[in-house]
């Protein structure tokens, strides 16, 4: 091929770029001999089984926008059956993969078009089932995209052994809840970690694999050791990829976007090393890359499960590589285990605060209507830099959706919901209990010559103290400073004072984000109301 008639492959890098460029290659080229008679009706059957679903899927979107209950049904039916002609064309000598995703590619259109004219109609908290609509297709096209091209370049550089089959057993049963708590995570922190997979040509199979065994994809989890983040990075590697206190007291190895893009440089860098391979990148990950390096060299470049070299790492690494690989895999072909994973409505937005919150507070006000458990984990794994007690001021910007914001929009400005959730997060449960002093003598008051008190016999008060009116309670004036009690943390202050937990901090020169403070210690309380 002359040089000038190269295919450009803009964002194939590290070692998978020779199997990408070969597989671009392969495309181009036409096909050796011609079809039988016999696979070219198995294509042709194929075809019309797409044309037939993809009928059906558009008839599907317009009973949904007429409200009719069984367009959801009928959509899903169609998308199956899509998504097995893919499954059976990857089988299917002389059929194009290519041409069947352009099915693909009409449906996101229509779908995109569909939601734009929903949105266009009312903002009425996604009362018309424009969830599901983007939920759906954008998935299927992606699961298609995964068998052709990403998924396939994953199956075949990794072994399918009864080590994989044990792990995606477990995964299956035991783990079953924390693998669907790791997708559903995964979702809606996918826009910010996978592009660095994919500028890097790594599998997006292989980050969903990586996250879900080291965090379950929760970007506040950290190990006894000191790995911290969704992809659990040790201090000392992450700052050799970037990761580490962002100078406002942040530690970036909690960030999706920026771990992301420091395990996929991490990884093609030992794909460098070990014979572009993934059990042994991944042992590297977990077990320590001098280890793996120098295990590799030994035993002169041969596979993870070689014996010789599979017993030379820790029990820990020996789970930890098939498993990983096993909830890649389910990634891949979820419908093949009769795994259905959760649809999560995750287009990117950006929400504004326009009042003082919490994550904790919006949590409530959001509720969980298209969500299974809420929006809770959704919003701290979005916006790692706040705590969910952390006190935001008015104006701040929150990472979202689209869904979210229309939730906030809805129930957490103003009403009854709004109310309730700033009362439940405000409530102090110490204010519940009632303190009782020692008996205090009142002193003899002025009523008979022996010093005895007439008492009201409807009450029994002394008549003294029942004709006395209250005096009218004063106004307290505002407090300047407070010490901080044992057992309190500058947001608790935050909240008794009604304060932003960064003003507050600011105003004291307490460093994020922690924001540590000590009993005993005075606090400036200026911008708190109370």
């Amino acid at each position: 091929m002359p040089a000038n008639s190269r295919p450009v492959l803009f964002g194939i890098r590290g070692a998978f770029a020779p199997l990408a460029v070969a597989l671009a290659l392969s495309s181009l080229s036409p096909q050796a001999a011609a079809l039988s008679k016999k696979d070219q009706a198995a294509v042709d059957t194929l075809t019309q089984r797409l044309q037939s679903a993809e009928t059906r899927y558009q008839s599907a979107l317009v009973k949904i926008r007429n409200a009719d209950p069984t367009g959801r049904q009928d959509s899903d039916a169609a998308l199956e059956d899509m998504e097995d002609v893919i499954a059976a064309c990857l089988k299917q000598k002389g059929c194009q993969v290519g041409t069947m995703l352009a099915g693909y590619k009409r449906l996101l259109k229509a779908t995109a078009d569909a939601t734009a004219v929903s949105d266009e109609e009312g903002d009425d908290g996604g009362q018309l089932d424009s969830e599901g609509l983007a939920a759906d297709v954008p998935e299927a096209a992606r699961a298609a995209a995964l068998l052709s091209a990403d998924g396939q370049r994953f199956v075949k550089m990794v072994q399918y052994n009864p080590a994989v089959q044990a792990g995606i057993r477990r995964w299956l049963t035991d783990l079953r809840g924390p693998l669907m708590q790791s997708y559903d995570n995964y979702q809606y922190m996918r826009s910010m970690m996978w592009p660095a997979f994919e500028r890097e040509g790594l599998p997006e199979a292989l980050l969903f694999g990586i996250m879900a065994k080291e965090s379950n994809g929760r970007v506040h989890a950290t190990s006894r050791v000191g790995a911290a983040g969704p992809l659990q990075f040790m201090f000392a590697t992450g700052k050799r990829f970037g990761l580490g206190d962002d100078g406002t007291g942040f530690d970036t190895r909690y960030d999706p976007r920026a771990s992301a893009q420091a395990a996929a440089e991490y990884l093609n860098e030992r794909f460098g090393q070990l014979n572009s391979s993934i059990e042994m990148s991944l042992a590297a990950y977990n077990g320590g890359e001098g280890r793996a390096l120098r295990i590799n060299n030994a035993s002169g470049g041969r596979n993870f499960w070689d014996e010789s070299v599979y017993n030379q790492f820790p029990a820990e690494t020996r789970d930890y590589v098939p498993m990983v690989i096993a909830a890649a895999w389910l990634f891949l072909h979820p419908r093949e285990y009769g795994l259905h994973f959760p649809k999560v409505d995750n287009k990117p937005a950006t929400l504004r605060l326009n009042k003082a919150s919490s994550i904790y507070e919006l949590t409530i006000c959001l509720g969980s209507s298209g969500s299974r458990d809420g929006y809770m984990r959704a919003l701290r794994n979005l916006n790692p830099r706040y705590q969910a007690d952390s006190y935001l001021s008015a104006g701040t910007t929150l990472n979202a959706t689209t869904k979210m914001v229309s939730l906030y929009n809805r129930w957490c400005v103003q009403g009854k919901r709004s109310e309730l959730a700033h009362t439940l997060v405000m409530s102090d449960a110490n204010s519940a209990v009632v303190r009782t002093g020692p008996l205090t003598l009142l002193p003899a008051l002025a009523g008979s010559e022996d010093g005895s008190v007439p008492v009201t016999i409807a009450t029994g008060v002394p008549a003294t103290v029942a004709s006395a009116q209250p005096a009218p309670a004063r106004k307290p004036a505002r407090q300047a400073s407070y010490k901080v009690q044992r057992g309190q943390t500058l947001t608790d202050v935050a909240k008794k004072f009604e304060c932003d937990t960064k003003q507050l901090a600011k105003a004291n020169g307490i460093k994020g984000p922690r924001f540590t403070v000590k009993p005993g210690q005075k606090l400036k309380l200026d911008g708190c109301g109370q």
